[in-house]
C-alpha cells in the first residue's frame, strides 16, 4: 500500500543505507520491503513513534533486515521463493511432527543426525528440537533461560554441527523447528551482566527499578506463574542495587519491549536462526511481551502489535519461515495470536491447541466426552491460512485451563471438577490407575497442574507393574485413541518423543538436586534405545504402539480432507461417551471422513440418525485405519471401548 509519510521515510532510509548493504543484489528484498513497509512503519510508529530517536531506530530496523537477507544462504532464498508460491504448504496433511530434547533423545546434534532414519520409519517429517542454546547449570528452566542467543550449548555441539544436521534433513525432506525465547534472558546473559555492572543502556533492556514503588504497583494486578518456587514478579539484584522484573523465575529477566533497541535485537536473533536453516520458529512466552501497570501483563494489545511487526519484518527477509505462538491462554485469547484478519495470519501461522489437549485429558478421566464436546463447540474458528499444533503431551505440565462456563454447562462445579482431575491423574482417586505428579501447587488457591508421561497418565505403568493384560491392552488403546484425535482433528499433529514406544515416568530426576523440585522432569526422558528396539518385536508394548502409530500416520498423509482448511464440523450426538466430527473437502464435497471416538471402556453405540447431513450409505462404510467395515446393528454404529473410527464410504 502506498502512503506518503511511510514512502518518504523509506526513501530517506534507503538514501542513507550503509554502502556495504546498498552494493549487494537486493532485488527480492527491495520488492518485499516496498510491499510491507507501510505496515512495518505503522506498527513501529504506533509502538515507538513518540521517541526522539524514532528515525534513527527505523534506519537500524531496515538495515538489520537487509544484513540478514544478505547473509541468507542461497538455497534458503530459493526455498523462500518456492514457499511464496505454495503459500499453504504448512496446512498440508503430510506434516507430522515430533518434539524432543536433543540431549535426552540422542546426546548431541551429531548423534541426532545419525537417528534421522527413526523419524522416517515412523513417518515424522517435522522435528522440533527443543532449546539447544547455552543456559546456566541448574538455572536453565529446561533450556528457556538463555545465556547467549547465537551459540549452541557446547554439550550438544556447534553451529557447524547444526548446519550439517539441517543440510542432511533437507536432503530427506525433514523440516526443523527451533525455539527463540523472546520474552526473557538468563540473568547470566551478557546484557544482564552489563546491566548488573551499571550500564544504563542495558538496564533499559530490562525492567529495573531502584525502589519497590513501581514493582508494588505491578504486583497488585499481576498473577504469579510459579507461586511456590518463584513467588512474586520481581527479584532484588544485590550487585545492581535494583529490582528487576522476573515473571517466570528469579534467574529469568524479562525484556523491556517498550525499548525499540530490544525489539531490533530480538528480530536480529529470530532472523539469525531462520538463516541457520529452521523452517519453523517457535516464539516462546509471547503472551507476556508487553508490561503495563494495572493489567495482568498478559495478552496486551501491544504484544500483538509486536508479533505483527516481527512477522512483517521476517516476511521481508525470510518469507519461507513460519512461526509458532507459544501462548497457553484461554481460547478467546489464543485465537488472537494468529492475528486479526479475515484470512492471513498476521502474527503467527501456528499456535498450540492447548484447549484440545486438556479437553482430551478430561475425557480420559471422566470416561465421557461432555466437556470435550462443549469446549470444542466454543473453540473459536481460526483463520483460513493458519493452523493448530495438536498434541497429547509436551515437555511442560498439563494446566487445567478450562472455561468455567463450559464446566458449569456440563453440570460440574469448576473448583471441585479441577480437584477431581488433579486427584485422578495423580492416582489419589480410588478408581484411577494414573501415575502423574502435581506441579505448581498453589496452596493459597488449591490450584495445581499435572506432570507425567503419556503412558503413565494413561495407566500403562500401573498395568505393567500388576501384570494385568487387559489393563495393558486398555492403556495401549487409550494411547492410540488420543493420537488418533490429534492426527485427524485438523492441524499439525505433534508427538512427544518416547510416547510412540510407551515411555513411562522417569523418577531419577529426584536424585538430582538441580531438578528435584520440578516434577516436569519426570516426563523429560532419556530416550531408551534398547526399549525402542523392541518396536521391531511383535507382541511387545513398544511394537503395538509404534506399529499402530506408523500405520495411522501413513493413512493420514493419504487423506486430503485431513489438511487444515477449516474443513471440520463438530457433530453433537446423544451418547455422552462419544466425540464425533466430520472432515470434508472444500472443492469436492463427496470426499468426507467421519471421525468417531469412544472414551468409555465399554462398547458404545451411535444412533446414525444423530449424524444429520452426515448420514451416509451405512452398509458401505469402511474404517480407513483398520480397512474393515464397522459393526452396524439396525440403525446403530457399534464402537468398542477406548477405540476410534475414521469412516468413509467404501
Amino acid at each position: 500500500m502506498y502512503e506518503q509519510v511511510a514512502h518518504t521515510l523509506l526513501n530517506d532510509i534507503l538514501n542513507r543505507i550503509k554502502p556495504e548493504i546498498s552494493k549487494q543484489d537486493l532485488r527480492h528484498f527491495y520488492t518485499r520491503l516496498g510491499a510491507n513497509f507501510y505496515s512495518i512503519h505503522s506498527l513501529f510508529q504506533k509502538l515507538y513513534g513518540d521517541r526522539e530517536d524514532f528515525v534513527e531506530q527505523a534506519q537500524k530496523l531496515v538495515e538489520t533486515m537487509a544484513m540478514q537477507y544478505i547473509k541468507r544462504p542461497e538455497n534458503l532464498r530459493r526455498l523462500d521463493l518456492a514457499r511464496e508460491k505454495d503459500y499453504n504448504w504448512f496446512l498440508s496433511q503430510q506434516l507430522v511432527g515430533m518434539a524432543l530434547y536433543c540431549k535426552g533423545f540422542a546426546g548431541n546434534l551429531n548423534n541426532l543426525q545419525g537417528h534421522l532414519n527413526y523419524f522416517q520409519e515412523l513417518g515424522v517429517n517435522l522435528i522440533h528440537v527443543m532449546p539447544i542454546l547455552p543456559c546456566p547449570e541448574g538455572k536453565s528452566d529446561g533450556g528457556y533461560a538463555v545465556n547467549d542467543f547465537r551459540e549452541i550449548n557446547p554439550e550438544l555441539g556447534t553451529l557447524e554441527d547444526l548446519q550439517q544436521l539441517t543440510a542432511e534433513m533437507r536432503k530427506r525432506d525433514l523440516l526443523l523447528v527451533l525455539d527463540v525465547v523472546v520474552n526473557h534472558t538468563s540473568d547470566m546473559h551478557y546484557w544482564a551482566k552489563r546491566a548488573r555492572a551499571g550500564e544504563k543502556k542495558y538496564q533499559d533492556y530490562y525492567y529495573t527499578f531502584a525502589t519497590r514503588n513501581i514493582p508494588d504497583m505491578f504486583e497488585q494486578s499481576m498473577p504469579e506463574i510459579f507461586p511456590e518456587t518463584s513467588p512474586g514478579n520481581f527479584t532484588w539484584d544485590e550487585e545492581m542495587g535494583q529490582w528487576v522484573m522476573t515473571v517466570f523465575n528469579d534467574f529469568q529477566w524479562d525484556l523491556n519491549y517498550s525499548n525499540p533497541s530490544v525489539f531490533i535485537e530480538m528480530l536480529n536473533i529470530i532472523l539469525f536462526w531462520a538463516n541457520q536453516g529452521a523452517d519453523v520458529l517457535r516464539l516462546d512466552a509471547v503472551a507476556f511481551l508487553w508490561k503495563k501497570i494495572g493489567s495482568t501483563c498478559q495478552n496486551e494489545r501491544e504484544a500483538h502489535l509486536l508479533l505483527q511487526l516481527f512477522k512483517d519484518c521476517c516476511q521481508v527477509t525470510a518469507p519461507g519461515v513460519v512461526y509458532i505462538a507459544e501462548a497457553i491462554v484461554a481460547p478467546v485469547e489464543m485465537i488472537k495470536y494468529f492475528g486479526e484478519d479475515a484470512v492471513i495470519a498476521k502474527e503467527c501461522e501456528i499456535a498450540y491447541n492447548a484447549t484440545f489437549m486438556v479437553l482430551l485429558w478430561d475425557a480420559v478421566a471422566t470416561k465421557n466426552a461432555r466437556l470435550l464436546n462443549q469446549g470444542i463447540k466454543n473453540l473459536p474458528v481460526k483463520l483460513e491460512r493458519a493452523t493448530w499444533l495438536n498434541y497429547v503431551r509436551c515437555h511442560d505440565d498439563i494446566g487445567l485451563g478450562f472455561d468455567d462456563r463450559d464446566i458449569l454447562l456440563c453440570d460440574y462445579e469448576p473448583a471441585r471438577h479441577r480437584k477431581f482431575l488433579v486427584d485422578y491423574f495423580t492416582g489419589k482417586f480410588e478408581e484411577s490407575h494414573a501415575r502423574g505428579l502435581p506441579f505448581g501447587e498453589n496452596k493459597k488457591t488449591g490450584d495445581a497442574r499435572i506432570s507425567g508421561s503419556l503412558a503413565s497418565l494413561a495407566g500403562l505403568e500401573h498395568a505393567l507393574e500388576t501384570g494385568d493384560n487387559k489393563a495393558i491392552d486398555d492403556s495401549i488403546k487409550m494411547i492410540l485413541l488420543l493420537h488418533s484425535m490429534i492426527l485427524s482433528f485438523g492441524g499439525i499433529p505433534l508427538i512427544y518423543y518416547g510416547d510412540e514406544i510407551g515411555t513411562l515416568n522417569n523418577d531419577s530426576y529426584r536424585d538430582d538436586p538441580l531438578k528435584a523440585g520440578d516434577s516436569r522432569w519426570v516426563h523429560r526422558p532419556w530416550f531408551d534405545w534398547e526399549k525402542a528396539e523392541r518396536r521391531n518385536r511383535p507382541g511387545t508394548v513398544e511394537y503395538k504402539i509404534f506399529t499402530a502409530l506408523k500405520q495411522m500416520i501413513s493413512i493420514r498423509k493419504e487423506i486430503t480432507v485431513f489438511a487444515d482448511f477449516n474443513n471440520r464440523e463438530l457433530i453433537e450426538v446423544e451418547n455422552p461417551h462419544l466425540f464425533v466430527f466430520g472432515r470434508y473437502h472444500l472443492q469436492q464435497p463427496s470426499e468426507q471422513v467421519l471421525v468417531v471416538a469412544n472414551f468409555s471402556e465399554h462398547v458404545q453405540h451411535l444412533n446414525l440418525d444423530d449424524l444429520g447431513t452426515w448420514k451416509a450409505q451405512y452398509k458401505t462404510l469402511v474404517d480407513l485405519y483398520s480397512g474393515e467395515s464397522p459393526d452396524i446393528f439396525k440403525n446403530s454404529l457399534v464402537i468398542p471401548g477406548y477405540s476410534f473410527y475414521w469412516l468413509c464410504e467404501k
